[in-house]
C-alpha cells in the first residue's frame, strides 16, 4: 500500500473509532441514569481496575500496555463526566 492508501485506511479506522466511542457513551448515559436511580456512586474504582486489567490482557500490541491504560482512563473519564452530568454529582 502506498501513503495515500495507508492514510485512507486510517481515516475509515477513525470513523469507526469515532462511532465505537459514541456507542460506548451512549451506554455510559444508561449506566449514569441506573445509578442515579439505585443512589450509586458514579466513581466505582474496581470496576476501572478490571478495565485496565481485561484490555492488558488482551492487548496484542504494538501499543504496549501502559499506552492502552492512559488511552482507556481517558475514555473511561469521558464517560464518568457523562454520568456525572446526568447525576447532577
Amino acid at each position: 500500500m502506498d501513503i495515500h492508501e495507508i492514510r485512507d485506511r486510517i481515516d475509515q479506522l477513525d470513523d469507526e473509532l469515532l462511532r465505537i466511542f459514541n456507542e460506548r457513551s451512549a451506554l455510559a448515559v444508561q449506566i449514569g441514569e441506573i445509578k442515579k436511580r439505585e443512589g450509586l456512586r458514579i466513581y466505582d474504582p474496581s470496576r476501572e481496575q478490571n478495565i485496565f486489567r481485561r484490555v492488558q490482557a488482551n492487548n496484542p500490541g504494538p501499543l504496549d500496555n501502559q499506552a492502552i491504560v492512559r488511552l482507556f482512563e481517558r475514555v473511561i473519564d469521558e464517560s464518568r463526566s457523562l454520568e456525572r452530568t446526568l447525576s447532577g454529582k
